[in-house]
């Protein structure tokens, strides 16, 4: 509007100039008040746009803040498992001379665990849901039946501060040095202290860990019943484990679980675990246990028994995707408790297993020798004798 207002005034008069230069004029006058007024709005558009820049730049970063405090306090759900097979073939071909969990077959190929875990991380609380399908899930769920022997693990847990946490359902136990899902054990088939120690416990718990130090004490069910048998006693068992961390290699740990079972017997049991990293390629694990059981005579609890077990894990890897377990396994059942042989025996174990590992695959043949001090296991003509052997080949994967 400026420009064609100026060039109305000035016309008449610079026409009077002649024709060719008044209008030659007129374009130059109409050129600089143009090229003014685009340099004015060029101003305060490039003003414009740098607070619009300057707002959405303090919107993004408040928005990002936000993001980034919704992402620590939200809770996410993180999913694990596996699964796994094997192949045994015993050098007396049957399968009656193993004694230990998950593994008693001959000249089969077997089906181990599918086994999936869910765990449901909060600002205070948590949940874990572990499930296992297939022969070794049932095994370890022996009291259970139908769908509930899937349950592997099943609780909520509390943490009120960071050093204090509550747990209520069940957990596979806290004794032993052997775990049940086979990723995370270097030998495939398992020693007699896990077959005989106990596999899970159901009620509530709580640990502290302060520095190098921890300690859990809980109140459970009998040992591996989530519903103790409605016909039978029903007493609870007092669980507890203390954790020293001595060294960034070396942690201890002392456990204890005790009480009277559904059939009235009475049991208590201490055991102790040792891991120690020598270097990048050697490293040990130990583990001894001692139990104690009081038999029911049917009017009161006869004196306590004793059977007890103690193991060497050497493990050496060369590479990182190869390593080699020797375990060997001294069990004492002199009372009869747990083998079934009369009048008892003792029990000198040797396995070595190697691991080949690419990602979450891991192979592992594995090669055994179990000696007795008594005939407790059949040679391939049927015949005792106080020694059997087998060997097996095992895959795993992980996620």
């Amino acid at each position: 509007m400026p420009i064609e207002i100026a060039f109305f005034i000035l016309k008449p008069l610079l026409i009077e100039k002649g024709t060719d230069s008044g209008y030659k004029l007129l374009a130059k006058v109409y050129t600089c008040c143009a090229l003014s007024l685009t340099s004015k709005m060029y101003t305060m558009l490039r003003k414009k746009l740098f607070a619009a820049l300057l707002a959405l730049v303090f919107v993004f970063a408040i928005s990002f803040v936000n993001a980034q405090d919704s992402t620590v306090k939200e809770p996410f759900v993180k999913i694990s498992g596996s699964v796994d097979g094997y192949y045994k073939y015993d050098f007396a071909k049957t399968a009656a001379n193993t004694y230990t969990s998950f593994t008693q077959t001959h000249n089969s190929f077997a089906l181990g665990m599918a086994s999936v875990k869910f765990e449901h991380k909060g600002d205070k609380v948590g949940a874990v849901a572990d499930l296992g399908f297939g022969p070794r899930a049932r095994d370890f769920a022996y009291t259970d039946d139908g769908i509930t022997q899937a349950i592997k693990q099943l609780y909520v847990t509390y943490s009120p501060a960071d050093w204090l946490t509550f747990s209520l359902g069940t957990w596979g136990t806290h004794v032993g040095y052997e775990l049940l899902d086979p990723q995370l054990n270097r030998n495939y088939s398992m020693s007699y202290m896990f077959t005989n120690g106990p596999f899970s416990h159901t009620g509530i718990k709580g640990a502290v860990t302060k520095g190098k130090h921890s300690l859990m004490l809980g109140v459970s069910n009998a040992t591996d019943y989530r519903v103790p048998p409605s016909d039978m006693i029903n007493k609870k068992f007092f669980i507890a484990q203390y954790g020293l961390a001595a060294t960034e290699k070396v942690a201890l740990y002392l456990n204890y679980v005790g009480g009277q079972a559904p059939d009235t017997s009475k049991s208590s049991q201490v055991d102790a675990v040792v891991t120690a990293k020598l270097s990048d390629k050697f490293s040990l694990g130990y583990n001894g246990t001692y139990t104690t059981v009081k038999l029911w005579d049917g009017g009161k609890n006869l004196d306590g028994e004793a059977w007890w077990g103690s193991a060497l894990y050497l493990n050496f890897d060369p590479k990182p995707w190869f390593g080699l377990t020797l375990r060997g396994e001294y069990f004492s059942d002199k009372n009869e408790l747990k083998l079934p042989m009369p009048g008892g025996c003792n029990m000198f174990a040797t396995t070595l297993s190697a691991n080949f590992k690419k990602g979450g695959f891991t192979f592992i043949p594995e090669i055994r020798f179990d000696n007795a001090s008594e005939e407790m296991f059949i040679d391939k003509d049927g015949a005792p004798t106080k020694s059997m052997g087998n060997v097996l080949i095992a895959a795993i994967y992980s996620f």
